[in-house]
């Protein structure tokens, strides 16, 4: 199939490109450092990411839509019967006293603890009993399910946890009967107003109704025995309390009984009051004696201080102020005047003015006399008012005393009087608290009616198959778009030129579908083998991109690698190099993955000689190189597998084979081994004109492909582009428009034609 040389210098020099490539702007300049994220996602990548994972997405969607229906055509039907209360805060006002219980009270809670007592076992238990539903099937069998609900799913667990420790009497059998009861059983308070709705389901459509209102029957008549109860309770409370009272009071009036006869206190308040009056009177008394002794006392000191003094005492006030001495004074004034007269006429020892003389002297000596007595009148009326006051202070003080003794007496008089009192009224009031006690316990009055009773339901509460399918269908398609997105989020390998540059930096130099088996009959597409059009065109564009990012003139050397084994790298090789030949240039493909080559099996030659034997010398390049049927294409296979390839592409014996060999082909294309699994790849980037990194599609990961080229960069390599291979465009048509659309292949198809 292939010819061998004599001597490699039998083949002619190299010639100049196929096209001037001097002035063309590089594609390096497209390329900078590899970003951490992708550009602007658009909401055209979520259609196109959604399309991709169409089938995860119908799936999913198929799934779950499945089930909704399954679950709608095969459930139980479920009946809803509904009573409605009117729970209102106070019973009718029938009475005007106040009941034991007293509901009228604001308390927040206190709707709350009605609705808890609605659903509580106790109530359940009752209303089983009264209906005889401990062995029904349509009680003992499945609780019915009910839509997701977190309060009710709390109220279930604690009701499991309570099951162990309920009362000893509440069988296992019976714990389980209630707790399907209650699980069926829904207390739902009407928003903005007093009512209530008490739901019960069941399979079956009157046992529901009855059991609704069963369960508002027993729960109004347990709140009037609750009340009647607690009523009892307290009638015979108030009972013992007015007993124990009624002993009290006797005791008490005992003992003030017993002080009054001790302490002669039958007429205590009237004789208090004497006493106290007696009090005031003597106060006053001696209030007003003090004030008479201080006048007497101040007379007293001036008549003492004049009493010797005749003219002095006759102008004293108390002596002025006394009319018969007046009238003494003016008798005796009289009389000497007569004697002033007489004594004109008459001598001194004239009897007539002897007798008048007399009378003179009679008259003086009364009036000292008087003027005597009122001086010890005075006298008298000070000893007198001193005498008085003494005495009113001592009946005060002995007043005062006998008051004191009388408050003693009354304090502890006062004390047993109230306690007598005291507990009289708080017989009273036990006594008449227990009467209305009473009365109110007959009252059969609630706060609590029913104002509609459950009617057995005429259609199923579930399954709702128009709901269930809808729903089934939203939740599916949610789902469905959930999954597809969460898959193509954690999807981290690369599927698209535009993830080549944003997340590898590198420029897309083309795409290269994939070739289904059905479609070709060798393993190995050759773009000169019969393959589709598209496939042979999109190597015809990589081969013009690689001509344009590497304008450098002379011979060049491109070393194909990848990331990872699988990718296709061989088979790009391959065909880059076919099509570089059919251009017309002189193309050498060498095959230096010399651990696992292939470039001997896609072109059906021998492996040895090959690369490896000429870099040992155990050949000569001319025994080793061989041309294909394709004009101008020659090739070098790997050879006998090496123990240190690396090495060998590292070697000074493997730069001058390029360089040799560089003067016979316009364009050598090296097959190197994955850059991640080994650093063959590296080693011969550095002496290559430029390197092609092929990426599998939907096979590699953004993130080793990154560190991938991390390690060409860092090694100064000089990378033209990357290649995404293997890329499904039949089966991602949609995913793939912007690059292969179906009415391409008619437009191939005209043009080879």
């Amino acid at each position: 199939m292939s010819d061998h040389l004599d001597s490699i210098d039998d083949l002619p020099p190299a010639k100049k490109g196929a096209a001037d490539l001097r002035g063309v702007r590089p594609l390096d300049e497209l390329r900078g450092p590899i970003p951490a994220a992708a550009d602007e996602v658009h909401l055209g990548d979520y259609a196109k990411a959604l399309y991709k994972r169409r089938w995860i997405a119908i799936t999913v969607f198929l799934i779950v839509f499945i089930s909704a229906v399954v679950y709608t055509f095969t459930a139980t039907p479920i009946f809803e019967a509904s009573t409605q209360l009117l729970i209102e805060i106070a019973d009718p006002n029938v009475v005007a006293f106040k009941e034991v219980i007293e509901e009228g009270q604001p308390n927040p809670d206190y709707y709350q603890t009605q609705y808890n007592i609605l659903g509580s076992r106790a109530l359940a238990r009752r209303t089983i009993d009264s209906l005889g539903l401990w062995n029904s099937p349509l009680l003992v069998g499945a609780p019915v399910q009910r839509p997701f609900d977190i309060k009710a799913l709390v109220g279930r667990l604690r009701q499991d946890r309570v099951e162990s420790d309920g009362p000893a009497e509440e069988t296992a059998r019976q714990s389980r009967a209630i707790n399907r009861f209650l699980a069926n059983l829904a207390v739902e308070p009407v928003r903005n107003s007093r009512l209530v709705d008490v739901k019960f389901r069941s399979t079956n459509a009157v046992f529901s109704a009855r059991v609704a209102n069963a369960l508002a029957r027993n729960y109004v008549e347990q709140m009037l025995e609750y009340k009647f109860t607690a009523s009892q309770e307290a009638t015979n409370w108030l009972a013992e309390r007015l007993t124990e009272q009624r002993t009290a009071v006797e005791r008490a009036e005992v003992a003030l009984q017993q002080y009054r006869e001790q302490n002669d206190s039958i007429s205590l308040e009237d004789r208090e009051n004497i006493v106290v009056q007696k009090l005031a009177d003597l106060s006053a008394a001696v209030t007003r004696a003090k004030t008479e002794r201080i006048q007497k006392e101040t007379v007293e000191r001036q008549l003492r201080a004049i009493e010797n003094n005749p003219a002095a005492l006759e102008t004293f006030p108390p002596i002025l102020g006394n009319a018969y001495i007046q009238r003494q004074k003016a008798e005796l004034a009289e009389l000497h005047r007569q004697q002033a007269q007489l004594s004109e006429r008459l001598q001194d020892l004239h009897p007539e003015m002897l007798k008048l003389q007399s009378v003179i002297d009679s008259s003086q000596t009364k009036l000292r006399a008087e003027i005597a007595k009122v001086v010890q009148s005075l006298h008298s009326e000070y000893q007198a008012a001193r005498t008085q006051e003494r005495s009113l202070v001592a009946a005060l003080d002995e007043q005062k005393g006998e008051a004191l003794s009388m408050n003693r007496k009354a304090i502890e008089y006062s004390v047993l009087a109230r306690d007598v009192e005291s507990g009289r009224q708080i017989y009273e009031s036990l006594l008449q608290r227990a009467k209305e006690t009473g009365v109110s316990g007959e009252l059969k009055t609630s706060n609590i009616r029913v104002v509609d009773q459950a009617e057995a339901p005429l259609s199923a509460v579930s399954p709702r198959p128009r709901l269930n399918l809808g729903l089934g269908a939203f939740a599916g398609l949610i789902l469905a778009f959930g999954v597809a997105f969460l898959v193509e989020y954690i999807d981290s390998r690369l599927k698209s030129p535009e993830e080549i540059k944003a997340c590898l930096g590198l420029a897309p130099l083309g795409i290269i579908p994939e070739i289904r088996k059905s479609r070709s009959t060798s393993p190995n597409p050759l773009v000169n083998q019969g393959v589709p059009q598209n496939f042979s065109e999109s190597f015809r564009a990589l081969r013009t991109n690689v001509f344009f990012s590497n304008p450098d003139e002379g011979p060049q050397t491109l070393v194909i690698t990848s990331t990872g084994p699988g990718e296709g790298k061989t088979i790009v090789a391959s065909n880059l190099a076919i099509s570089f030949a059919l251009d017309g240039q002189r193309v050498l493909l060498i095959d230096a993955d010399m651990r696992r080559p292939r470039v001997h099996d896609v072109f059906e030659l021998d492996q040895e000689p090959g690369l490896s034997n000429v870099l040992v010398g155990d050949a000569k390049p001319s025994e080793a190189l061989r041309k294909t049927n394709t004009a101008g294409l020659w090739t070098l296979t790997s050879g006998r597998v090496a123990p240190n390839p690396s090495e060998l592409l590292g070697s000074r014996r493997f730069t001058d084979l390029l360089d040799s060999l560089g003067q016979c082909f316009d364009m050598i294309v090296l097959d190197t081994p994955p850059a991640m699994v080994v650093a063959d790849s590296l080693i011969a980037a550095r002496v290559a004109s430029g390197v092609v990194f092929v990426v599998g599609a939907d096979m590699t990961s953004r993130y080793t492909a990154q560190t991938c080229i991390e390690q060409f960069v860092r090694g100064r390599a000089r990378l033209l582009g990357a290649v995404l291979n293997r890329v499904e465009l039949e089966k991602h048509r949609y995913y793939y428009s912007r690059y292969y659309r179906r009415e391409y292949a008619a437009y191939y198809s005209a043009a080879t034609s």
